[in-house]
């Protein structure tokens, strides 16, 4: 096929946000869609290979697979042999059992089914994955173990009813991504039937392009159609963020936008011209390489820093990304598409001995439960076994457009508990363990909590769904009479000031002065419907949270029995925003502060007593949720007003003449 410079141009604008993005820098809120740039991309190259051996009779399975094996394998079998000493000698056994689990999934070209059953794409957590990024490989292999197979059936037969079902199919799939989004947002963002139909407009793209006369546009048309598509790509990329529900018809900007410029980008245009420049046909050469390095590099920083990766480290570990692409590209890609180099049996008998290698790697480090008797002291063993959240977490937490209706809410003791738990995601554990403390009196709780939703009542939160069910929550929980005591707890600190120093970098107006106070004003009126509606409210304020993750912080740890987390000095500059506005909150609310259970004068705790406090960064565990708990269940708040020492105090509460 002709080589067209501006496609490589286009890949290069598919990568770099993706890097830039994962590499936490927030002006690339939308980098992600580089994947849907992909999709297209790919779908339309290799339907382009595949439509030209249809036609001069050519076509052969074994050489379509012999092309993909020698595109795909040497590369990231290069990538996935350079991670493991990292993984070996940086991870925890869980993170080690989850990377070989990875490993396998991998090399079956299942991972995005995989990470669909682990974890949310944009969750923090899927961060620390390094081979979080493999998915879209495994959604593109799965298409061509198919595609050319559908091709081959009906290019001889009728080309009129190919085309009618790849349109039709193309559609199924972006109605059921558009309904996904709502109803299960992971699975839509992970797996084929809600994908394939940006791979399909790719090849769509191609159908079009092989037919006679395609392509014979003026320059005026060329012109402002690739503008046009470079410009539905800028504002995907610029204009999107992590909430944006994706890939529904919002991913029409960014596929339709390469598929413009597939279809009327030329050396001729000004978007030919730019995507056809040396510095963007070279990053895109690289592109592949580039986009497998980036994600291993960016996940073992974040696992290898307590205090996370500073942007400046971020923006070396990109260079070191583009760096490692090149040698890659150079000195394994290229070599691996000679057939002069390597013949046929030479590939097939490679890609079979590196898959059994990974492979088997994989399932001994799933099977000894990420070398967990290797890797860890039987003190550290004891410990990591109280890193638990919530055995619940699951299935009675909800978030997105489709979320659990209130009435539906988890009720623990039976159904029709006194007791409501209320917040985003730092209330789910305190509901189970508030369940299990309030159990013997047969006290009944009920979980009301969404995730990353931060107080909404009176605001629109960007976070799809939040301000909907809030609204809904607060209503109901207010309206029902069986419900007699409130407990709200919410990560307030991180909804008003972002995630904790050296975590995420962020751009310095993300959270403006405007945006805090409709918060707490939200915060507030939340409370005031509660109190109004006769219910007893207690606010169990935000632990303190970690440097790091818990469980890295017990393996680098002297003693694991005993972990420190940050001092009360970072933790009284962290909460002064709250502490300053506490009196405004409702007349009566009982006010706990968990860094009291967790802290002493110096310093707050990960680990206590050989149990862990959290299950994460923030997020505390069963255990630490019990202590909580029991405090709530049992507590009064002692006799002093707002302003007790947060080192000396469990509760506080409003003083009457608050409003």
């Amino acid at each position: 096929m002709e080589y067209r410079r501006e496609i490589d141009g286009l890949r290069a604008v598919a990568v770099l946000p993706v890097i830039l993005f994962h590499a936490g820098f927030q002006f690339f809120g939308g980098g992600f869609v580089g994947v849907d740039i992909f999709f297209v991309i790919s779908g339309y190259l290799i339907t382009t290979i595949l439509i030209n051996e249809l036609e001069a009779g050519q076509f052969s399975i074994l050489n379509f697979y012999e092309r993909r094996a020698r595109r795909i394998l040497p590369a990231l079998f290069l990538l996935l042999l350079a991670c493991l000493p990292f993984a070996w000698f940086w991870l925890v056994p869980d993170d080690l059992k989850s990377f070989s689990q990875s490993l396998v999934a991998v090399i079956a070209f299942a991972s995005n089914i995989l990470f669909w059953q682990q974890s949310d794409y944009f969750d923090s957590s899927a961060e620390f994955k390094p081979l979080l990024h493999t998915w879209s490989l495994a959604v593109e292999e799965q298409f061509y173990l198919l595609f050319p197979l559908f091709l081959m059936l009906f290019w001889r037969r009728d080309q009129r009813l190919l085309l009618a079902v790849l349109v039709g199919t193309a559609l199924a799939s972006l109605g059921v991504a558009q309904w996904g989004v709502a109803k299960d947002p992971t699975a839509t963002f992970f797996l084929l039937p809600t994908r394939g139909w940006e791979l399909a407009i790719g090849s769509l793209c191609a159908y079009y392009m092989s037919r006679p006369g395609a392509g014979r546009h003026s320059q005026r048309v060329r012109e402002l159609a690739s503008l046009g598509g470079l410009g539905l790509i800028g504002i995907s990329i610029f204009a999107f963020s992590k909430y944006t529900p994706f890939p529904s018809v919002y991913a029409l900007l960014p596929t339709v936008g390469a598929a413009m410029i597939i279809l009327f980008a030329a050396p001729s245009t000004t978007v030919g011209k730019l995507l056809g420049s040396r510095v963007l046909v070279g990053v895109g050469l690289v592109s592949y390489s580039a986009y497998l390095w980036h994600q291993p590099i960016l996940a073992f920083a974040r696992h290898r820093s307590v205090e996370g990766p500073s942007p400046a480290l971020m923006a070396s570990l990109v260079v070191l990304t583009m760096v490692l692409a090149y040698l890659s590209w150079q000195f394994v890609e290229k070599p691996f598409r000679n057939r002069n180099k390597f013949g046929r049996p030479q590939v097939f008998a490679f890609a079979i001995a590196g898959s059994l290698l990974f492979f088997s790697i994989g399932i001994a480090g799933h099977k000894t439960d990420g070398m967990r008797s290797v890797k860890t002291t039987p003190q550290q063993q004891e410990v990591l076994r109280t890193v638990a959240a919530s055995p619940k977490r699951t299935a009675c937490h909800t978030k997105g457009l489709d979320y659990r209706k209130p009435q539906d809410a988890c009720a623990f003791n039976g159904p029709d508990g006194e007791w409501a738990v209320f917040g985003d995601s730092h209330a789910i554990e305190l509901a189970y363990a508030l369940a299990v403390e309030l159990k013997s009196s047969q006290q009944g709780v009920r979980q009301f909590t969404f995730s990353g939703c931060s107080p909404s009542y009176q605001r629109a939160d960007v976070n799809p769904g939040c301000s909907d069910w809030t609204r809904e929550a607060v209503d109901f929980i207010a309206a029902d009479p069986r419900i007699k005591e409130v407990v709200v707890s919410y990560r307030i600190h991180s909804a008003l000031f972002g995630d904790h120093e050296g975590i995420y970098p962020r751009l310095p107006d993300e959270f403006t002065d405007a945006k805090r106070i409709a918060i707490w004003a939200s915060y507030k009126t939340i409370l005031n419907r509660f109190v109004s509606a006769g219910k007893h409210v207690t606010v169990v304020l935000q632990a303190p949270e970690l440097p790091s993750q818990v469980d890295k912080l017990i393996r680098q740890a002297d003693d694991p029995r005993t972990v420190d987390g940050v001092s009360m000095d970072w933790w009284h500059r962290r909460s002064a925003y709250v502490e300053q506005r506490l009196s405004e909150l409702p007349a009566g609310v009982r006010i706990l502060r968990p860094e009291s259970l967790f802290c002493d004068a110096a310093r707050c705790y990960a680990v206590k007593d050989a149990k862990a406090l959290y299950f994460d960064d923030d997020h505390m565990s069963t255990y630490g949720a019990a202590l909580v708990a029991h405090s709530v269940a049992a507590g009064q708040p002692r006799a002093c007003e707002t302003g007790c020492p947060l080192e000396s105090a469990a509760w506080t509460r409003t003083p009457k003449e608050s409003h």
